[in-house]
């Protein structure tokens, strides 16, 4: 029950930290194009985060029970598994670099599950987990963001061009704050799914190892046989993004809003709709989509069609190569930490 306990504070700290750390990809643009003020765009972030979080649930048991065998799962994987994405949020978080979250925890999970079946490859779902809902997604929807961000706006200057800059900015200072709302709610449909989702995995493997057996009637609630997502842990997540997000992302605004490419109302609000039509359906289909590969390359093909030559690659660059390393390295710190943690609670 302890390790339990644990395991629940170390998943809300993750929300948390997820919350500044990952929703704050949700109105970067809004405030890069001065359409609201950071701390309006803040409030409004996590409001919608909040609403998106509280629906659906495909997500959370693609992450709960979707990717590594439950069969294997013990508490102190779960632990490990939340420790080690925590570990790589605070990271990038720190140098400002908006890596993702949803990828560290998978990796994490991955990680621990791989140590704890003492490096059985077979714990970890290859062709019905890993490869259609983490490998293709994590391929294809940074391009789906760069080729529809740039189609929409390139559409939208076809059909604007005639109109004078005043008369665009005003229309789209308007419409951008519908559109990074949608980018917000859309963010907490997918991102505050995946911690639900591990709670909902420890709840079942201390009911599956009989930690709760011995729990007063009052707690009877935690007991669950098989992999269900209980409306308190819906709740709690929830609203810890809401408050991560009203904590403010700072660093990563400033890096998605300011230093990738200057943006205009009309080409935030081309990259917030772009970035939440993918992770809405994404999140439809149950598939824990990394919210900030698909806004960041949104931005990116949205800057290519407005100036090429605007964008500042170097930026770009060490996106990428936080994106190539998270898989990996919170992997590695998951099956350390999973080491670590059987070793001292045996």
């Amino acid at each position: 029950m302890f390790t339990f306990l644990i395991v629940v504070v170390a998943a809300i700290i993750f929300e948390y930290s997820n919350g500044f750390h990952d929703a704050a990809n949700a109105i970067a643009t809004v405030v890069s194009t001065k359409v609201l003020t950071p701390r309006q765009a803040i409030a409004m972030a996590a409001f919608f985060n909040l609403t998106g979080a509280l629906l659906g649930g495909a997500v959370a048991s693609t992450i709960g029970k979707g990717l590594v065998d439950t069969n294997v799962v013990t508490m102190p994987t779960v632990l490990a598994a939340v420790v080690a994405a925590f570990v790589w949020n605070i990271t990038t978080w720190w140098f400002g670099l908006p890596s993702s979250s949803s990828h560290a925890l998978i990796g994490g999970l991955c990680g621990a599950a791989l140590a704890t079946a003492r490096g059985d490859w077979s714990v970890i779902k290859w062709n019905a987990g890993i490869w259609p809902k983490v490998v293709v997604p994590m391929i294809t929807s940074p391009l789906a963001g760069f080729i529809f961000g740039g189609l929409l706006m390139f559409l939208l200057f076809a059909a604007l061009h005639r109109f004078t800059p005043h008369f665009v900015n005003t229309l789209f200072g308007k419409l951008q704050i519908f559109s990074a709302a949608w980018m917000a709610h859309s963010h907490g449909s997918n991102d505050a799914q995946k911690t639900m989702g591990i709670i909902a995995l420890a709840l079942f493997t201390g009911t599956k190892a009989g930690s709760f057996d011995h729990l007063p009637g009052s707690l009877a609630f935690l007991k669950t046989p098989t992999f269900v997502l209980p409306i308190w842990v819906v709740a709690v997540c929830a609203l810890t993004m809401a408050v991560g997000t009203a904590a403010g992302g700072w660093r990563i605004i400033r890096t998605l809003g300011h230093q990738m490419v200057k943006l205009q109302p009309v080409n935030g609000f081309a990259a917030e709709t772009t970035a939440a039509v993918i992770i809405q359906a994404a999140s439809y289909y149950g598939i824990p989509l990394s919210t900030t590969h698909v806004i960041t390359t949104s931005i990116m093909g949205v800057g290519a069609v407005k100036r090429f030559s605007g964008m500042r690659w170097t930026v770009v660059e060490r996106i990428i190569w936080a994106w190539l390393f998270t898989l990996p390295a919170s992997g590695i710190v998951g099956y350390a930490l999973e080491r670590a943690a059987a070793a001292l609670l045996s």
